[in-house]
């Protein structure tokens, strides 16, 4: 054990070795220093704790190789740009909306500039940045007054904390889901304060249930629109007119979590008919929260539009500075509103609207291309062919909804597909696919057209990198 351990390297050595190395003649001498005692300390207590250590891999070279696969990786950025082939459209799990070039343009003023984020140019005073979208949500949506936060989720726990704190909100039994990360809508009540009544079966819930269920406790009526799942077969729901008419006979606001929310009605495109965002405000609902970076296309924000005088207390809640959003997000959300004041360009400049709406035809087209580039710079390698597939509008909107789609289909030669699949998740710019039928998908409705060489390349590169000797 002592002798093995009189082997390792010393510190000095190591960092003499690097220094002397251009690759790294600008990386933190800090940085540097812990890898090397992080690498050298690792395999001290491989030794010390008996387990099996070869005495010819105990030498600098050795060493200088495991440290430089580990500064390389620390100094790669860990958030990436990834290539969504997954055919899922609003890919939480993948930043969800991407935003067109002119919003990142947007983005890249706000960040690199000074802004009049909370300066009223008018009158040379400090002004509020929830009017710099409040008018335009207004006017595309007809509401009286809007407030934007930092997600959906926040939208709905200070809705709540502020007309209901103490008091009972009643829910139908069937709308009380729980959407991705175990976000529960019981769980955000209590801890908004406001307590849970349940009314209905999980089938079917009638106006009388939510009649019978009012006391003077009751602070509000909550309706959640089932936007991840659906209940099918002998069902029932109250509509937005019956609760409307029921809270306004009791003096109580009603609010709608309509959680993914969209501005246009996207049934023209074959998917099922979502209530827009217009209509629910249009049917007398006090209060409507959505999501920014769902359906909307937008960035990650949480959109509460209704009446004036509700607004105006939710925005006096001294939460609220807790869930503000900020320039980034402003100003990215101020240019994705914009586009819906033209109907006719909007499909072609918000990229979600933009795969929704594609034809499967183009996607075809699509798919050729990229197939004709992997046949010609790999034959031999990997077989492929186009697969008639389902995309997926995702990120908890439309459920079991599909999107007729095409995928590349791959299956390499000589390994397995799961490996080809991690080697390509491995990749600088990632190519994240799905394995079905002993197949690797890479399904072309979330695949740009410029992306196109850049799947080309990360395959061969991902074939490269696999060590074909190891089983």
């Amino acid at each position: 054990m002592q002798s093995l351990l009189r082997r390792i390297p010393k510190v000095d050595e190591c960092l003499l070795a690097i220094h002397q190395e251009q690759e790294f003649e600008n990386v933190s001498l800090g940085l540097v220093k812990n890898i090397v005692r992080a690498v050298l300390e690792a395999t001290r207590q491989k030794i010390l704790q008996g387990q099996q250590v070869q005495a010819e891999s105990l030498t600098l070279p050795f060493f200088l190789e495991t440290i430089h696969k580990e500064l390389i990786r620390r100094q790669a950025p860990q958030f990436k740009r990834i290539i969504n082939g997954t055919g899922v459209i609003i890919h939480t799990n993948l930043g969800r909306s991407i935003l067109p070039e002119s919003t990142m343009q947007m983005l890249h003023q706000a960040g690199g500039r000074y802004s009049n984020l909370e300066f009223n140019l008018s009158t040379g005073k400090r002004g509020s940045r929830y009017a710099l979208v409040e008018e335009l949500l207004c006017e595309l949506t007809g509401a009286e007054a809007a407030l934007v936060v930092n997600n959906n989720a926040a939208a709905v726990f200070i809705v709540l904390e502020t007309l209901a704190q103490g008091r009972e909100v009643i829910v139908s039994r069937g709308q009380l889901v729980e959407i991705g990360g175990s976000f529960r809508i019981p769980d955000v009540m209590a801890r908004s304060g406001a307590r849970l009544v349940e009314v209905g079966a999980t089938n079917r819930t009638h106006l009388k249930d939510y009649r019978q269920a009012l006391t003077e406790e009751t602070g509000a009526l909550l309706k959640v629109h089932c936007s991840n799942y659906r209940i099918i077969g002998f069902t029932s729901m109250v509509s937005n007119e019956e609760l409307v008419t029921l809270g306004r006979e009791h003096g109580l606001p009603v609010v709608e979590d309509l959680g993914s929310g969209c501005l246009v009605d996207l049934s023209q495109f074959g998917l099922e008919k979502e209530p827009t965002v217009q209509e629910v405000v249009a049917s007398g609902i006090d209060v409507v929260t959505f999501s920014g970076d769902k359906l909307l296309g937008g960035p990650q924000a949480g959109i509460i539009l209704g009446r004036k005088t509700i607004i105006e207390r939710i925005k006096q809640n001294p939460i609220n500075r807790a869930m503000r959003i900020d320039k980034f997000t402003l100003a990215g959300l101020e240019s994705i509103l914009r586009f819906y004041r033209d109907p006719e360009t909007l499909y072609e400049n918000v990229p979600t609207l933009s795969m929704i709406s594609t034809p499967v035809e183009m996607v075809n087209k699509r798919a050729q291309r990229l197939i004709r580039r992997l046949r010609k710079n790999l034959a031999g390698q990997l077989e492929c062919k186009v697969v008639d597939v389902m995309s997926r509008v995702g990120g908890g909107a439309m459920p079991e909804q599909n999107l007729a789609s095409r995928a590349v289909a791959v299956v390499p030669a000589g390994i397995g597909v799961n490996r080809l699949e991690a080697s390509l998740r491995a990749l600088s710019i990632p190519i994240i696919c799905r394995i079905e039928d002993d197949q690797l998908l890479l399904d072309l409705r979330t695949v740009a057209d410029d992306e196109i060489p850049l799947v080309e390349n990360g395959f061969t590169q991902a074939l490269s990198n696999i060590d074909t000797s190891v089983n």
